[in-house]
């Protein structure tokens, strides 16, 4: 299992996938910048020109609006590996007649092997980010995406960069080196891709429908099932909107704003596309490798003040060439690094939340939408610039408020994301976390129940900050109710419970939720002791736990927190009275899980005796 995502760069289960994704994307843009190459090559009048330059994206994406729906459903019923191969083999036909295209100079079988190419994208769209859960553990989805995105913008940048020097450097050799070239690439990329393991198929029973236009609404309708995977879709959709918009102005911008050359919208992209790919990367060390969508809203949020830098920050009148263009660099490098914080943990949630039977399809769903956001950007920076009259500075200004709205609207009809970025914030800011064993006894998949001492009123949020997977706590209705953490607690569907003596109603409503929990294959998270430790030592487990397996014999995790008593928030000077800040804050806590135990066997004196094996002398 790999312990950093660089890792998963020398396995057989990541590395084929990866480099297969990254080949085709590398040559979608050699070939399309190479098409734009050929056109001043050939003398093409700059009307002519910027017709065609308009009409290709338009030409490129309409394919994700016919196809990706029963592209969905292809990639659920046949084996991933398969179809990757499939596709690769399309790529190959498509760009001989490409090539055929480039030699004769000859722009309409160009444009159709562009379209052809929107088809064969369309139809690898699904498979791209569906085959990551099947091949990745859901602690390793969020670097795995990061790497997935950083490798896309990297091979979009160096593949736009060659297709445009493809006519420049080769001169009069260029249309032949342009054919050659797209059919090589793609051959590599098939290669590659024969390296990728077979995965099972998703759905081999499902029943294909050829009609785009229901099948668009069914793929879309199951985008809206789950309201966090409805609602992170949207966040994707919208990254797709903020990057066309902004991209699309940097060739002009670079021009009219910064007084540059052709050679300042490359230094412009070739920083954003950077910039989102080690945003990307760095993902997975802000989340401790779990999927911690608590980075969604400081990716928003920092892209909106980066927004705002670009729009308000604007050089100064007879500023140098070089003083504008580093004002714009920091923009965008710090929107671009936001970006990658943004949209790797949306990809990762929808991944991880979404059936198998389902995750192609909603992916193609996506890309739909994704599709529809893209042509909405190109629309409105259109009438922004030509019915408008606004500056391009001013499309920024607009784009950074519409985008800091966005995100106040996304993180309220979903609260969750902000619940989880309070939490995220409170135990990096407070805490060094060091785990042991998650990733090899919490189980990636069906019903749990994690037992685990109890030390302070963070265990719950430390906890919960290192497992992958959702977890529902039951905790005691006092802690519940904290002011502040009541909120966070409510979000993450914690369960309140209260001894016998003081509310029976709601012990035992609370037993009937954790069995609900269990059903349903949820991760159950309880303490035992029933009360914070006043002495830093386990006190014994209480029977509880015992009543919820005689519901229900699910397997059971022993975890283990160490150095939280002298922490910030243990009752270690009586209720906080005399907390001593220097010396506990940011203070060393290892969480540790340990080998499971069949529901059937564990009781609570088992279940004490291994958390306190587990704990030792680290109180």
């Amino acid at each position: 299992m790999a312990h950093n995502q660089f890792e998963l760069l020398r396995q057989r289960r990541f590395l084929p996938f990866f480099a297969t994704q990254s080949l085709g994307a590398f040559n979608d843009n050699v070939f399309r910048q190479a098409i734009i190459g050929l056109l001043f090559f050939m003398g093409v009048a700059s009307d002519e020109r910027s017709f065609y330059t308009n009409l290709a994206p338009a030409i490129f994406i309409l394919p994700y609006f016919l196809f990706s729906a029963t592209a969905g459903q292809i990639a659920e019923k046949l084996e991933k590996s398969r179809l990757i191969r499939i596709t690769t083999m399309m790529e190959i036909a498509i760009m001989s007649l490409a090539a055929v295209g480039f030699l004769m100079q000859n722009m309409v079988v160009l444009l159709i092997a562009l379209f052809s190419t929107g088809v064969q994208s369309a139809l690898f769209g699904p498979v791209k980010y569906s085959i990551l859960p099947s091949v990745l553990k859901p602690e390793e989805l969020t670097g795995g995406n990061g790497l997935v995105e950083m490798g896309t913008s990297v091979s979009i940048l160096v593949g736009m960069l060659l297709g445009g020097m493809i006519f420049q450097v080769a001169g009069d050799n260029g249309p032949m080196v342009a054919a050659v070239s797209v059919i090589l690439f793609a051959i590599a990329g098939n290669l590659v891709s024969r390296a990728i393991p077979p995965t099972d198929a998703a759905a081999p029973d499902l029943k294909v429908g050829w009609n785009p236009i229901p099948e668009s609404i069914r793929v879309l309708r199951l985008v809206r099932k789950q309201v966090a995977v409805r609602n992170s879709v949207l966040g994707v959709s919208w990254f797709w909107f903020v990057g066309t918009m902004l991209t699309a102005q940097l060739p002009t911008y670079g021009d009219e704003n910064l007084g540059g050359d052709v050679s300042t919208y490359t230094v412009l992209l070739a920083v954003f596309s950077i910039a989102t790919g080690v945003g990307s990367v760095l993902c997975e060390k802000l989340s401790a490798r779990t999927v911690e969508i608590g980075l969604v809203p400081l990716g928003a949020f920092g892209m909106s003040a980066f927004l705002f830098v670009l729009a308000l920050w604007l050089p100064e009148a007879g500023a140098t060439y070089t003083h504008g263009l580093v004002h714009t660099i920091v923009a965008l490098s710090g929107i671009g690094l936001f970006a990658g914080f943004y949209v790797v943990p949306l990809f990762a949630l929808i991944q991880s939340r979404t059936p198998k039977r389902e995750l192609s399809r909603v992916i193609a769903g996506m890309n739909i939408q994704n599709a529809g956001f893209i042509v909405l950007a190109a629309v409105l920076g259109i009438v922004g610039l030509q019915y408008l009259h606004w500056t391009i500075p001013q499309l920024f200004l607009a784009l950074a408020i519409a985008n800091t709205l966005v995100a106040l609207w996304i993180f309220t009809v979903v609260p969750e994301f902000l619940m989880r970025f309070l939490s995220w914030v409170l135990v990096r800011t407070l805490y060094r976390l060091r785990v042991h064993g998650i990733e090899a006894h919490v189980p990636d998949e069906g019903p749990a129940l994690l037992v685990c001492n109890h030390v302070s009123y963070m265990d719950a949020l430390i906890l919960s900050a290192t497992i992958p997977r959702p977890v529902r706590f039951v905790m005691y209705w006092k802690i519940f109710n904290i002011p502040v953490m009541r909120w966070i607690f409510r979000t993450a569907k914690a369960i309140p419970i209260a001894g016998a003596r003081e509310n029976p109603e709601l012990m035992q409503r609370a037993f009937d939720e954790i069995d609900a929990a269990l059903a349903k294959g949820e991760i159950v998270g309880i303490f035992p002791e029933g009360a914070l430790t006043h002495d830093g030592q386990i006190a014994a487990f209480k029977s509880g736990v015992e009543k919820i397996l005689q519901r229900r014999e699910v397997p059971v995790v022993p975890m283990a927190l160490r150095g939280m008593w002298t922490s910030m928030w243990s009752k270690r000077d009586g209720r906080l009275k005399r907390m001593r800040v220097p010396r506990r804050f940011r203070a060393h806590v290892e969480v540790i899980a340990s080998t499971q135990i069949e529901g059937q066997i564990a009781t609570a004196e088992l279940l004490e005796a291994k958390v306190r094996e587990l704990r030792g002398d680290a109180a």
